[in-house]
């Protein structure tokens, strides 16, 4: 068994430095809350974020709820656009390199493709139900 008591002639100093490890182990727990583990609901556990990364979307397919706030951050090297298909439900413009921007989900349930204008082979799908 490992003996942590703390030495007397380190008093409050040790006492103070351990405190602070437990305090910053104890926001480390990988415990869910809430739903039983269950992720039947990608923008309620938080995957509304699209990655651009290598020149392609990440994840490929994202399903939100309707009017769901996606968060969109380019990892590439070069500028990059989400921009929807059809008409101009969404687009987050151009996103510089390491940068982060957000759009808002349409409003109604539906599956709609979208794309970089920039790199017309960068292709995604938003599901929004």
């Amino acid at each position: 068994m490992t003996d942590f008591r703390i030495p007397a002639r380190r008093g409050k100093g040790a006492a103070l430095a351990v405190a602070a490890a437990l305090l910053v182990l104890s926001g480390c727990s990988s415990s869910s809350s809430g739903s039983g583990g269950s992720s039947a609901s990608p923008s309620a556990a938080g995957a509304t974020k699209i990655t651009i990364k290598d020149f392609a979307f990440h994840p490929a397919t994202l399903t939100v709820h309707p009017g769901a706030k996606v968060t969109v951050t380019n990892e590439d090297t070069t500028a990059h656009t989400v921009t929807a298909d059809t008409g101009k439900l969404f687009d987050t413009g151009h996103v510089a390199p390491g940068k982060t921007t957000t759009f808002t989900a349409p409003g109604k349930a539906g599956t709609y493709a979208y794309m970089c204008t920039i790199h017309q082979f960068m292709t995604g799908t938003l599901k929004v139900s």
